[in-house]
């Protein structure tokens, strides 16, 4: 991607190399912020499916009250066989991040999809 920016370079040079810390920097920043772009839409999509959800069940209370069942069910009876390959298979994310780390959850917490549907009504 770096070879396509024309960072640092003017036309009067006559060494054809762009500066190659910035360079450098462009080929670390790029992709970690292409995947939080990425991580951000898949949250408003996910967002989204719960609001259409609850449009087609007419009402968000059920929506909501499934979510917090299937969150305090996690709680009480952890899946302790569940791992980082096939937690996205599951309702509820069944491992523990901390708060730093759902930064880069594709998903976003059950709590707040709860609230955002108990906000709806």
């Amino acid at each position: 991607m770096a070879w396509f920016v024309p960072v640092g370079r003017s036309d009067d040079d006559d060494h054809r190399g762009g500066n190659p810390l910035v360079m450098l920097l462009m080929l670390i920043v790029a992709p970690l912020a292409a995947m939080l772009i990425q991580m951000a839409i898949s949250r408003a999509r996910e967002y989204a499916a719960d609001r259409r959800g609850a449009q087609m069940a007419g009402g968000s209370d059920g929506l909501a009250g499934a979510l917090a069942k299937l969150a305090n069910a996690s709680r009480y009876a952890p899946m302790h066989q569940a791992g980082e390959a096939t937690a996205h298979l599951f309702i509820v994310n069944p491992l523990t991040a901390s708060s730093f780390l759902t930064l880069f959850s594709t998903h976003p917490p059950i709590e707040e999809r709860i609230k955002r549907l108990r906000e709806m009504v």
